[in-house]
């Protein structure tokens, strides 16, 4: 388990390595083109038989790197065949030819010897990415979520098979030889091969047959989660079965033993799964799962090698198989091994000897640009009477002794600017932290929001609109919250998003939710309206009701000195209202209802709009 070689490219961060392969043992391609040094590689080839030495790595941007292990230096780089991501490396068994796929939707046959392109065409509609050669080397399988069988003479395809809902991630045969060998064998009808893909718990076998209808798969193997690392032996003799190794994305190893013979309906389970733990005996008793991360059998198809612990520092480990058990969990201390071996690694490291008079200084948060300020004659107070190892100091004031405009990094929130609200969502997003989203995405500010998600690297636009799209399935109240976010998001990236090949599967969940959501849109609208309408002509009612009678007494009377006078004057106002009286009277018979009613509010003085009316009627 000691890490024995390392290599980096000089272009791993824009190209990264996406895929490897090793040459066959036996022989390997010359590094240059000139005569007479190929003919010295060629006799040399007998001293290091049997040795594994090129590993061909598949990078990012298309280029195909052959790197020797032996030499320990890059040996050539193969250019031109793929304008997009390698997603599959394959050797053929003759040594000079490699064929790889990419993103591009091509497959390509190098000559390794030439570093030069010996035939390329295209392999798929969508992107390919799964390679198999097989055994006798004269046909190829390629898969993008179809699997494809090719004639490497002709280049034409030999099978379809249906393949998978999602791309295949790995493909490899399982026969050597046909099960009835009754027939002659044409190295290729009969043979069994293994397909995984991602997202995808069911591994399919197929068969390939004479009858170029059969497109479908023979028998499949069920797991508890999508296969990361496949191994298997081959069956060589009519009787062995196949054993297969598959480990999954959660940990998980699964052991499947089975003789191939023909269709089977039901998925078959595992013979065996086997899980690592902690033994959890020190101060939190809860045992933990440690993840296996590979798997593969030894020569002797009984023992198999396991790979555990974190990517950084793996533990590589060779267990016998009990198949009896069903389930196998072994307990090891990753913990005790680890802290080991990286104790006996960091001997030479000194550590200073800090003393306890001095002084602090806490750099400034990386991105601000703070505004240098001289410090107030009450800090240097304060500074003055503070003995050393007295009391901490707070960041505040250690920020203020770097002379940090304090107002400008602290909000009243507690949180940074936006400036590095990108930076906490990216965080937040990357490690999953609850708090730290929430506290980011609450914010109700628009422009707060549009400089946060301009601001944001490219790389995390997909994980938030996941995000947002798990927040809006919540309360109706934060999903206003997330919709503010989700428009800022494809108003700034659209241009990015609408490059993503894959972008229908990784929006759909969101698209359904809004046409869920906006099916009900119009009805509810419709509601609304009917219920403004009644709430309105509710309300006019009451205020009709309420409104108070016109009072009719006369503010101020203005009586003449002389009684006669007065005498005759009232007689005069009396025969006139009675006068009014018989006039209104003869009028109300001859009016209806409807009228009678608006008379009466206009003498009372009170004018009466019309959907009162309108309520009053019904």
């Amino acid at each position: 388990s000691r890490l024995q070689h390392e290599y980096v490219p000089s272009a791993h961060l824009s190209a990264a390595c996406t895929c490897l392969a090793w040459a066959p043992p036996g022989g390997r391609p010359p590094p240059s083109k000139d005569g007479p040094q190929r003919k010295k590689r060629k006799s040399e080839v007998t001293e290091v038989d049997k040795q594994l030495d090129i590993l061909a790595i598949g990078t990012a941007v298309g280029s195909i790197l052959l790197y020797s292990t032996v030499k320990g230096e890059l040996q050539s780089k193969l250019d031109g065949g793929h304008d997009s991501r390698v997603n599959c490396v394959r050797w053929h068994h003759d040594n000079c030819c490699l064929y790889s796929c990419s993103e591009d939707k091509h497959i390509v046959e190098w000559n390794t010897q030439t570093c030069k392109v010996k035939c390329k065409w295209k392999g798929d509609n969508s992107s390919v990415t799964s390679l198999c050669i097989s055994p006798d080397g004269k046909m190829l399988l390629s898969a993008g979520r179809t699997i494809k069988l090719w004639d490497l003479e002709t280049k034409e395809v030999y099978r379809h098979f249906t393949g998978h809902a999602t791309s295949v991630s790995s493909l490899m045969f399982t026969t050597v030889k046909p099960m009835n060998e009754n027939k002659p064998f044409d190295g290729i009808t009969g043979l069994y091969f293994l397909s995984g893909a991602i997202h995808d718990r069911l591994l399919s076998v197929w068969q390939i047959r004479s009858d170029r209808k059969e497109k479908n798969a023979v028998m499949s193997f069920t797991v508890t989660d999508e296969p990361t690392f496949i191994d298997l032996t081959v069956s060589e003799v009519k009787e062995e079965p196949v054993k297969l190794a598959v480990v999954c994305r959660d940990g998980q190893l699964h052991l499947f033993e089975h003789i191939l013979n023909g269709y089977c309906k039901k998925p078959l389970t595992s013979n065996c799964t086997i899980q690592i733990a902690t033994p959890g005996d020190d101060e939190d008793s809860s045992p933990k799962p440690v993840p296996i991360l590979a798997a593969a059998f030894c020569s002797d198809k009984q023992s198999l090698l396991l790979v555990y612990g974190n990517t950084l520092q793996p533990i590589i480990e060779k267990v016998s198989l009990n198949t009896t058990e069903s389930h196998v969990c072994l307990i090891r201390d990753i913990q005790k091994v680890l802290s080991l071996k990286t104790d006996v690694a960091l001997t030479k490291v000194k550590t200073p000897v800090v003393n306890s008079d001095t002084k602090v200084l806490v750099p400034g948060i990386p991105g601000h640009s703070t505004a240098v300020k001289t410090p107030s004659l009450g800090k240097e107070k304060k500074k003055s009477k503070r003995k050393p190892g007295e009391t901490e100091e707070s960041i505040e004031e250690r920020l203020g002794a770097l002379d940090i405009d304090v107002s400008k990094v602290k909000t009243p929130g507690g949180l940074p600017q936006t400036d590095s609200f990108a930076v906490l969502l990216v965080q937040g997003l990357e490690s999953n932290d609850a708090e730290i989203l929430n506290r980011v995405l609450n914010t109700r500010k628009e422009n707060v929001i549009k400089n946060t998600v301009a601001r944001m690297p490219i790389h995390a636009v997909i994980p938030l609109l996941h995000e947002l799209t798990k927040r809006l399935q919540g309360n109706p109240y934060s999903a206003s919250l997330m919709v503010r976010w989700l428009k800022s998001v494809f108003t700034l990236h659209a241009s990015y998003l609408s490059t993503l090949p894959d972008l229908i599967p990784q929006l759909g969940m969101l698209y359904q939710l809004m046409e869920s959501r906006v099916k009900t849109l119009q009805k509810l609208s419709r509601l609304h309206g009917r219920l403004f309408i009644l709430v309105t002509q509710i309300a006019a009612s009451e205020t009709a009701q309420d409104v108070s009678e016109v009072n009719q007494t006369a503010k101020l009377v203005y009586e003449d000195e002389s009684s006669e006078e007065e005498g005759s004057d009232d007689e005069m106002i009396a025969d006139k209202d009675s006068d009014d009286n018989w006039d209104e009277d003869e009028e109300k018979e001859e009016q209806s209802d409807e009228q009678e009613m608006t008379v009466e509010k206009e003498i009372n003085g009170d004018s009466d709009p019309e959907p009162e009316n309108e309520s009053e009627e019904e």
